[in-house]
């Protein structure tokens, strides 16, 4: 799940086709854990991911991103549970008048092409965000979240600061209630996030400290997916110029 990582997650996003109302932008990374929220979602594994956008104005778009999971549920399984993620989202975002103010609304659908359970996997989300120069709070909504597990509702807020020599400080901290996680903890849960950023040549390099807070390990599964860890990530542009 990674709109709030992928729309989540223009990072390495660049333009590759422009004309006078519409841009094309995408992006390709590997990343040492993929996280969604404070949740590994490759079992504390690399993923590979990639995505591109089509930007019209004046300020809508449209996307799609996708990632390698793995939802294995034991020692011996074989991948029922899926492989691979795929994200399609759309919205509009711009200024609000002449301020720094701004707004991102959106909605956002999530895919397992590979999962084979019952019930699916499958979900929606509609999302609005706020931002005030680099300050982003938003909320995302599900009337049915992950595997048909019901309502859902995700709080969350960012906050970036640029530091000496293109170092990029990222802030992260998010609430989650309602969701399929916390139908198994029975209670909202918090994830938060401490990174560093930096663009070297035509790569993008990311590293942050990923907590899923107070959330225990899946019952009845092999997945320590909330396990704290320091993520590294790689992205770049594709084609490179």
């Amino acid at each position: 799940a990674a709109v709030t990582t992928a729309i989540m997650a223009g990072v390495g996003s660049t333009q590759v086709l422009a004309a006078d109302d519409f841009a094309i932008s995408g992006n390709v990374a590997l990343t040492s854990d993929y996280r969604f929220r404070g949740i590994s979602q490759s079992n504390e594994d690399p993923a590979v991911q990639g995505g591109f956008d089509v930007g019209f104005e004046p300020g809508f778009y449209l996307g799609t991103w996708a990632s390698s999971i793995d939802f294995d549920n034991n020692d011996n399984a074989t991948g029922s549970y899926g492989n691979l993620e795929v994200d399609y989202y759309g919205g509009w975002r711009g200024p609000i008048g002449d301020s720094d103010f701004g707004i991102d609304v959106g909605y956002a659908y999530y895919q397992y092409p590979s999962d084979t359970t019952d019930p699916k996997g499958d979900y929606q989300e509609f999302y609005l965000k706020g931002s005030w120069t680099t300050l982003i709070l938003g909320v995302a909504y599900s009337d049915d979240n992950y595997a048909e597990t019901g309502e859902s509702l995700y709080f969350s807020g960012d906050y970036s600061y640029g530091l000496i020599d293109s170092l990029t400080l990222g802030l992260h901290a998010g609430y989650s209630s309602g969701d399929y996680w916390d139908s198994i903890n029975e209670g909202g849960y918090i994830d938060y996030s401490i990174g560093l950023g930096r663009s070297i040549a035509r790569w993008d390099l990311s590293l942050a400290f990923i907590d899923g807070s107070d959330l225990p390990d899946t019952p009845g599964t092999d997945l320590n997916s909330t396990e704290r860890k320091v993520v590294l990530s790689v992205a770049t542009t594709l084609p490179w110029k």
